[in-house]
């Protein structure tokens, strides 16, 4: 076995020679790498004056880790959109041709752009400094001693240590490998580990599963094989969202729309229409500037930075911002019970000799098999804790060979020299996996795992090849392990919140099945008592499905299965969450729809996880799925207003080319009904609490709504102006009709806005009641009537307008129920 360079204090090895200063050109050797003697010797690191000199010369892995756009970026992204241009060139125009009251809408444009830098701008700071506190840190030799340090601060040439679960964070060649396994299925996809010797490669992304070592730094900084997929993957990404992508499917839609029907408005109120120049272009902006929908960009925007600093102050990272989304969607949660359910730390309870052993004997094996391993798991350190080497003046054996834990093996073991000369050989593990069917021991098991305790075997082999396929041949059993997993104080209410909101929880372990069905019991689990142990589970995925549909507990999952039971999941339609802490949750944790990972997990499950909880609570999910819920159920409402708007601008300018008649409405009313019926009740309303489970296909449930109420506010709106044509004449009869029409149009924009504000709570009637009062002020305030070119003339025309507004209000209460009815809420 190659033994580890360092001890466990982090002092040089005796008679490690210091590595040779090399050329800043030479050519690096696979076998000797830099900053490393030949195999045998022990491996220092380099030296301080080493590193500075390599600072100096730039060979520093300097690949800047962002967790999201710089402020050029985020200034650039919201200012310069499609739709800010096309609003820039009309405001200008207006300002040179109309009063100021029809600019109004290029100042909201420039306050609603400065609102969402700044809530991205808060989003980025919270996100960095977040990063910051969940960056891994590489323990790298320097000078002979072990520290961490952090990722960008790695040089050509360093040293640096690999355990269980730490990424392999820059290119480089092994030095040191005690049955080292590295996973780099992130890389080449190919899912087995793969067995590192000394002078062997190891890739930046990849990672290890199993066993220890060391590797020295070949390649750094850009040069590295994964720097600028990591470089992409840690930036800032609007990666894919049923949202998103929804919101710029319709923007599209509108924009091919809106040219053909603007070119057409234009047409007809500059040639056809002998009008004043200046009043027909204010009217012709005015028709086309409430068709696009820019607002709904910046409030989805608006929302996920929010919900991000949210979040945030609950020291949950979101590294990527529609994992807020996805995670609502979510209707299966696989958890892995170790980290998840019970915290870290495990007790021992009870150690049972078999067989006849001796019991300060098995003591002593156990003692001995604590010190064997540098990097013990859970299990080991309880019996570290349990059994501390040098306890009574007793020092562990010597390690002649040693074969970390390996989830896919189910076993840890080691080979020592006994304090008499002799030598033996263990396996600790599982006892499932160690003993043969049939065996009795395994009833005294069952019996304990049924009262929800963990039980290893301690097993003595013959003298050989600890990781040999059939080591566990021939084994005696020698003792029972018993140990108490910790259960996490706040796991049954979030277990109780997930069976509240209908979402299937599925626990998903490597322990045994029985086992991990009594822990999940003790919390509450709904559907506990069905286990599967995966070994006995199809490979079929059609029927693994049906398996993972019908059980809730899954026992003795291997890390490959663990992927395979997400795939089955997500076969039959179900959107899947994975939360872990384990480099045995990461295969699963990558292919899940969102990847969850706690904050002390391994390096590699906070990697390819969307989701970071920093505080270690598993209580803090529910905030996630609320916050999620609240981010698209908002949305969803408020993009039913926005579209509304653009219905119905599109079809009264359609309407008013079809008649050759003035369009109605300046840009201040439109400006005005934007404001009152859209812009601030919007504006609360996708910041609101919200529960409601998100629903798939966006795209549809907003429009089904939207084109119903666009299209009666549209008719509505053209009937009173038509009436008014024929009832108004003279002087100010324009300005007499469009206030007629301007009414009309509100009360059935409020309409859909007292719709859209259900069920009412008391501030949402406050909204409501608020906009319809600022509305009423503007008609009988004077010198705002002026401002706004508002006017109501006479009585007939305005009460005629409200009784069509009220006759549209009907038909939208029939319209909706009707969708509903239909189509489903």
């Amino acid at each position: 076995m190659t033994q580890r360079a360092l001890d466990s204090s982090g002092e040089q090895t005796p008679g490690s020679p210091r590595p040779a200063m090399i050329d800043a050109g030479a050519e690096l050797d696979p076998v000797h790498p830099v900053g490393l003697p030949p195999s045998g010797h022990r491996a220092t690191g380099l030296t301080t004056v080493e590193v500075a000199e390599r600072v100096a010369r730039g060979e520093v892995n300097d690949v800047p880790v962002r967790s999201s756009r710089s402020l050029t970026e985020i200034v650039r992204a919201n200012v310069f959109t499609r739709f800010n241009l096309i609003i820039g060139v009309l405001w200008v125009i207006m300002l040179f041709v109309a009063p100021i009251q029809d600019s109004l809408f290029g100042f909201v444009i420039v306050a609603n752009t400065g609102i969402g830098i700044i809530q991205e701008w808060r989003a980025k700071r919270t996100l960095d400094s977040l990063a910051v506190i969940g960056e891994a840190k590489p323990t790298v030799r320097r000078d002979g001693v072990a520290a961490e340090v952090s990722t960008h601060e790695i040089v050509l040439g360093d040293v640096i240590e690999l355990g269980p679960g730490d990424k392999v964070v820059v290119d480089g060649t092994v030095a040191e490998a005690d049955s080292l396994e590295v996973d780099e299925s992130l890389l080449t996809g190919e899912a087995d580990p793969v067995l590192k010797r000394p002078g062997d490669p190891v890739m930046s992304g990849s990672f290890v599963v199993a066993g220890g070592g060391a590797f020295t730094a070949t390649k750094v900084g850009r040069e590295a094989y994964a720097a600028q997929l990591a470089e992409e993957a840690s930036r800032f990404t609007l990666v894919h969202s049923e949202l998103r992508s929804g919101i710029s499917t319709i923007l599209k839609y509108v924009t091919w729309m809106m040219v053909p029907t603007a070119i057409g408005l234009i047409i007809s109120q500059l040639v056809v229409k002998d009008n004043n120049f200046k009043d027909s272009v204010a009217r012709t902006v005015g028709g086309i500037v409430p068709m696009i929908p820019e607002g709904l960009v910046l409030l989805t925007s608006v929302a996920f930075a929010i919900g991000v600093v949210r979040l945030g102050r609950k020291q949950c990272l979101v590294q990527e911002l529609p994992a807020i989304e996805g995670l609502a969607r979510v209707d299966v949660v696989c958890l892995d019970k170790t980290g998840t359910l019970t915290e870290g730390g495990m007790d021992i309870t009870e150690v049972r000799p078999l067989n006849g052993s001796d019991e300060a004997y098995v003591h002593q094996v156990l003692r001995s098999l604590g010190s064997s391993d540098p990097r013990p798991n859970a299990s080991l350190q309880a019996i570290i804790d349990a059994y501390p080497a040098g306890e009574d003046g007793k020092a562990a054996w010597t390690v002649t060979e040693a074969m970390p834990f390996s989830s896919a093996r189910k076993y840890s073991g080691a080979a020592f020299t006994e304090t008499d000369g002799t030598s033996s050989a263990w396996l600790l593990g599982a006892p499932d996996v160690l003993l043969p069917e049939g065996d009795p021991t395994l009833d005294e098991i069952e019996h304990l795992n049924e009262q929800g305790l963990r039980v290893l075997l301690l097993a003595r082999v013959p003298s050989g090849e600890l990781d040999a396929p059939d080591a566990a041949e021939g084994d005696v059993p020698t003792a029972l392990v018993v140990l108490e997993q910790r259960l996490r104080p706040d796991a049954a209410e979030t277990l109780k919140y997930f069976a509240q909101q209908n979402v299937a929880t599925k626990v998903i372990s490597g322990d045994n099945a029985v086992s991990v069905g009594a822990v999940a019991g003790k919390l509450g689990l709904a559907g506990a008592e069905n286990t599967l142990d995966a070994r006995r589970m199809p490979t079929d995925p059609d029927e693994m499905a049906t398996a993972m549909e019908q059980n809730a507990v899954f026992g003795r999952v291997t890390p490959q299965q663990k992927r395979d039971m997400v795939a089955a999941l997500q076969s039959r339609g179900h959107t899947v969450a994975m939360t872990g802490d384990g480099v045995n949750d990461v295969l699963a944790l990558k292919d899940a729809d969102i990847g969850v990972s706690m904050g002390s997990g391994s390096e590699a499950t906070r990697a390819v996880a969307q989701i970071v909880l920093l505080n270690n609570s598993f209580a803090t999910l529910p905030s996630v799925v609320a916050e999620g819920r609240r981010v698209i159920g908002n949305i969803t409402r408020v993009a039913t207003l926005f579209l509304t708007k653009t219905v119905y601008s599109v079809l009264l300018a359609i309407l008013v080319v079809c008649s050759q008649v003035e369009y109605p409405f300046l840009p201040r009313h439109l400006t005005l009904l934007a404001t009152l019926t859209i812009g601030v009740p919007a504006f609360f309303l996708a910041l609101a609490p919200n529960k409601e489970r998100a629903q798939p296909h966006f795209v549809r449930r907003v429009m089904r709504y939207a084109i119903p109420s666009g299209v009666i506010a549209a008719a509505a709106t053209f009937t009173t102006y038509l009436i008014a044509r024929h009832h108004y004449s003279g002087p100010g009869a324009l300005e007499a009709e469009t206030s007629a029409a301007t009414l009309t149009l509100f009360l059935v924009a409020m309409w859909v806005l007292a719709i859209i504000a259900r069920p009412y709570t008391w501030w949402r009637i406050g909204l409501v009641a608020a906009m319809g009062l600022g509305f009423l002020i503007v008609l009988v305030v004077p010198w705002l009537q002026d401002f706004f070119a508002l006017k109501l003339v006479g009585t007939t025309l305005p009460w005629t307008a409200v009784g069509i507004a009220v006759a549209a209000a009907a038909l939208l209460e029939l319209s909706w129920r009707w969708v509903g009815r239909r189509f489903g809420a």
